[in-house]
């Protein structure tokens, strides 16, 4: 029983100085959140490019019959 009270404790030590830590910056996460959103930016860049050229494909490929 008290390996097991040990074991708790010393578990909840450890969650409550990961939550005081994530507390006290802010700005953790941040880095996360900006290659987030660069990459979507990137992802939506390169869906754009491919409708582009699928277009210019198609309408060569119609000019050629």
């Amino acid at each position: 029983m008290t390996q097991l009270i040990s074991t708790l404790t010393a578990l909840g030590a450890a969650l409550r100085d990961r939550l005081r830590d994530a507390r006290d910056d802010p700005e953790r996460g941040s880095l996360s959140v900006e290659q987030v959103i660069i990459t979507v930016a990137l992802i939506g860049i390169a869906i754009a490019l491919v409708a582009v050229i699928a277009n210019a494909v198609s309408s060569r490929s119609a000019e050629i019959q």
